[in-house]
């Protein structure tokens, strides 16, 4: 087994992680299924199921395999919280001093502020971790005392934007990289934005944020500890098991121990009773307007977390039980997703067995017209009635056409009509797009007169070869391939009303040449007719296939969990 060793801050102490080759090959090809998993059906789970994809990959992609990858790195303690509730005042506090904006107005925080020592600077102005997020930064602001704040060359290879001089608007999607002295070596703090933000940019980049951390440190305030969006993150927290710290703010003296007394048991009733719990008073400093606390109120807090980055074995824990916990919880979690990956499929096999079912039927139905004789009815039985005499054959040809024309059109009316009825039955079936017929494409009505025009053209160039096969009969000469044609096609649709047809054809023919091309009419016929009705159904089933839903992904996606565990 390969292992890397490293030696973690000024200690003699050697701690050993595991990054095995074969874990990450694993972890690699398990992301890659995740990725691919789709969602595109409107089904009950399908936003949970994706959101719990978005959720993956961004453990995957910005936590899990970067830590595994470079088990040295600094440790993460992403600061997350509901709106109001102090987070850049605290990341102020510790940091000691302003590096992140603070104020009454809300949001505050929209572009989230990372803050690390210089010396660890190169591991995040590069894409290690959040990878998707640009980098950015901006020049130190007036400390709270009046002096200019760190500056560092690192930052230089950075682009530069808002206040400081770079005069440009940041990307929507950005990390502010800040470095400070007063950090230790192998410390990173992130602000994230509110994760109950109105803007839903905020929302999601807040949730992305957390699942990069190694430490969350969870930030409540004691007017809105019991809300529900604090707690969502704690239970989230404890179900992946990651390493959890949780600030309770801005607490007045007077209640201090009625409140923390009151948060302590929530947590011990929510199975997070042994969760490192910190209490920063309420001071004037914690009102807003970018003010830092005393040193004394985060002490605590800081010390904590200088702990974990100084202490090998504190460090390894931390980092090993949140890496463990995101390992552990894909057992779960990957076959929620493959779940929710065969219930897409079994939808759409649904939609697609509505579709089949109806056009199978309407062919079955149109074959049988056609052995009654059904197309020859209504204007072409007239035509037949009084051909040749007043009428040729090629009226009779036209009548006979148009004929086929309306009862393929019936069929695929009545083949849709059945579809819309059992995909209004289903809530896939509401996927945009589905439905939506193009006023531009050309209709069915000119797609099927087209194919029954090519139809007869065949059908024609059939007769024609027929004929130019034949010796001349008698003196009576070659027959007319016109009228080879309007026989054939009126033998081969007129059922019995037709039977006089066949008789002239052979007559005209011979019975052997008769017996021939009505053969050969015949499989033209039922190929013009699938052909017809197979195009019709693929082009009512080709949005569906364009929303690419396959079995494949939930196979995969086992397997890959499969291989993962057996690595693991």
């Amino acid at each position: 087994m390969l292992q890397k060793t490293i030696k973690i801050g000024h200690s003699s102490h050697v701690v050993t992680l595991d990054v095995r080759p074969q874990l990450l090959d694993a972890l690699s090809a398990l992301r890659e299924r995740v990725a691919a998993a789709r969602f595109p059906l409107p089904l009950p789970g399908a936003p949970r199921a994706r959101a719990n994809r978005d959720e993956l990959l961004a453990q995957l992609d910005d936590y899990l395999v970067p830590r595994l990858k470079a088990p040295e790195a600094p440790l993460l303690a992403v600061i997350g919280g509901s709106t109001g509730a102090g987070k850049s005042t605290l990341v102020n506090s510790l940091v000691g001093r302003q590096v992140s904006e603070a104020g009454v107005l809300r949001p505050t925080t929209r572009t989230p502020v990372l803050v690390c020592h210089p010396d660890d600077h190169h591991w995040f102005a590069g894409m290690r971790v959040l990878p998707d997020l640009t980098r950015v930064w901006m020049p130190p602001k007036k400390s709270a005392q009046g002096g200019e704040g760190d500056s560092d060359d690192d930052n230089d290879d950075l682009p530069a934007y808002g206040d400081g001089g770079g005069g440009g608007e940041e990307p929507e999607r950005a990390l502010r990289i800040e470095t400070a002295h007063t950090l230790p070596r192998g410390l990173a703090l992130l602000d994230a934005p509110d994760v109950d933000s109105l803007v839903p940019h905020s929302r999601c980049l807040a949730a992305e944020l957390i699942s990069a951390a190694d430490v969350w440190v969870m930030v409540t305030t004691a007017s809105r500890y019991a809300d529900a969006v604090p707690w969502h993150l704690l239970r989230t927290a404890k179900e992946h098991d990651a390493t959890l710290v949780t600030v309770l703010d801005r607490v007045p003296h007077q209640v201090v121990t009625e409140v923390s007394r009151q948060y302590g048991a929530l947590l011990t009733k929510a199975g997070l009773g042994d969760v490192p719990r910190f209490t920063v008073p309420e001071l004037p400093e914690s009102a807003g307007g970018g003010g830092l606390l005393p040193a004394t109120a985060v002490a605590p807090l800081r010390a904590w977390l200088t702990h974990r980055v100084q202490e090998p074995a504190a460090r390894t824990a931390a980092i090993a039980r949140t890496a463990h916990g995101v390992l552990h919880s894909l057992d779960s979690r990957l076959p929620e997703l493959a779940g929710a990956v065969a219930a897409q499929y079994a939808a759409a096999l649904r939609l697609t067995s509505a579709v089949d079912e109806a056009y199978d039927s309407e062919y079955a139905r149109v074959k049988e017209r056609l052995q009654a004789g059904g197309v020859l009815a209504g204007d072409a039985l007239k035509r037949w009635r009084s051909y040749p005499l007043d009428c040729g054959p090629g009226e009779l040809l036209d009548a006979i056409a148009e004929s086929l024309e309306a009862l393929l059109l019936c069929a695929v009316t009545a083949a849709d009509e059945r579809v819309d009825e059992a995909w209004r039955r289903e809530p896939a079936a509401n996927a945009p797009g589905l439905n939506d017929r193009d006023p531009e494409v050309e209709s069915a009505e000119h797609r099927i007169g087209m194919a029954v025009r090519r139809w007869r053209r065949v059908l024609e160039e059939y007769a024609d070869d027929e004929v130019r096969g034949l010796e001349e009969i008698d003196r009576n000469g070659l027959p007319d391939p016109e009228v080879v044609a309007a026989l054939l096609a009126t033998a081969l649709m007129g059922g019995h009303r037709a039977r006089a047809a066949g008789e002239i054809l052979a007559e005209r023919i011979g019975a052997q040449g008769a017996v021939r091309l009505r053969d050969r009419g015949g499989r033209l016929l039922t190929e013009y007719l699938e052909k017809v009705l197979a195009a019709e159904r693929e082009r009512r089933l080709a949005p569906l296939y364009a929303l690419d839903v396959h079995p494949e992904p939930q196979a995969e996606l086992i397997a890959a969990l499969s291989v993962l565990q057996k690595e693991r």
